[in-house]
């Protein structure tokens, strides 16, 4: 694995893998000192295009768990503002030393091209509605955790899957590891296909007998104007304590934030002991560790 930068052409043993990993991690961030020396000399760049919180975070916390030195940039006080390119940015950095780059851009591709122009390792903190690998890695750990296998699982994925790399990466990953994926929501937030998983209008026919439920915000920054009337978004699409009685007792729910409260998802189900939504971002600095260790130390098992 010489990138990460979505999973097509993955196999179920390289995901487990990654994730079997992450458990050694985790274990390691339950130490009362949460650092070993396994990155020691190299150095991380989180080179972020587009605003971020969970990710960048998680990802600069799990890279100095393992000892590694981190740069991180910030595209609104960097020289992009004065005209340079995403390319000259990238080189710019290479020639700087950096190993491994965590790149996140409003553009679908950049982490693609960005492969082609570093001679670093490459990984995917999300391209416009392409693909966030590392979310779908750290939903998977998740539920994992919660229900011990995906092997025959029904997992719902609600709301504007259009403009959703999220979604796309789950519906890449989660079939790997056996698990049948639903997608709904409004035919406007719909995209004409999603190979691996079965896509619906219809709310509550994903979350018919659903294990777990994974809620999606509304892209605003991403929508065309009159695409959705958000009235009617709540009125059909929220998921609310009343709808979620569809899916099966207890089924869990997942939200990769940020969570827009009382729209997608009624306030309360948040709260709730059923939200796995605060174990996804502890789990998320884990699941980045194991990443990085496989990308850069090379150990594939």
């Amino acid at each position: 694995m010489r990138h990460l930068l979505d999973f097509q052409g993955w196999t179920r043993g390289q995901v487990e893998n990654i994730l079997d990993t992450a458990r050694v991690m985790a274990e390691v961030l339950e130490r009362p000192v949460k650092k070993v020396p396994a990155l020691q000399g190299f150095t991380v760049a989180t080179v972020f295009f587009e605003p971020s919180t969970r990710t960048r975070i998680s990802f600069e916390l799990a890279a100095r768990r393992m000892s590694a030195d981190v740069v991180s940039f910030a595209a609104q006080a960097s020289s992009l503002q004065k005209g340079e390119s995403y390319k000259d940015t990238l080189l710019t950095l290479e020639a700087m030393g950096i190993d491994a780059y965590i790149i996140r851009a409003d553009s679908a591709g950049v982490p693609h091209q960005a492969a082609r122009w570093v001679k670093g390792v490459v990984v995917n903190g999300g391209d416009g509605r392409r693909a966030h690998p590392t979310q779908a890695l750290l939903d998977a750990y998740t539920l994992l955790e919660a229900l011990g296998t995906l092997e025959g699982r029904k997992i719902a994925i609600v709301g504007d899957i259009l403009h959703s790399r999220v979604a796309r990466s789950n519906v890449e990953l989660l079939p790997l590891l056996g698990a049948e994926v639903w997608v709904a929501g409004p035919p406007t937030l719909l995209p004409q296909s999603l190979p691996g998983a079965r896509l619906t209008p219809h709310l509550d026919e994903a979350l018919a007998e659903a294990d777990a439920v994974m809620v999606l915000r509304l892209q605003k920054e991403r929508m065309e104007a009159g695409l959705i009337h958000l009235q009617d978004y709540i009125a059909h699409y929220q998921v609310t304590e009343k709808r979620l009685r569809k899916a099966k007792p207890q089924a869990l729910l997942l939200h990769p934030g940020p969570m827009n409260r009382d729209i997608e998802l009624e306030g309360t189900l948040a709260d709730s002991e059923r939200s796995l939504v605060n174990r996804q971002v502890r789990n998320g600095v884990a699941v980045r560790m194991a990443v990085l260790y496989h990308l850069l130390v090379g150990r594939e098992g």
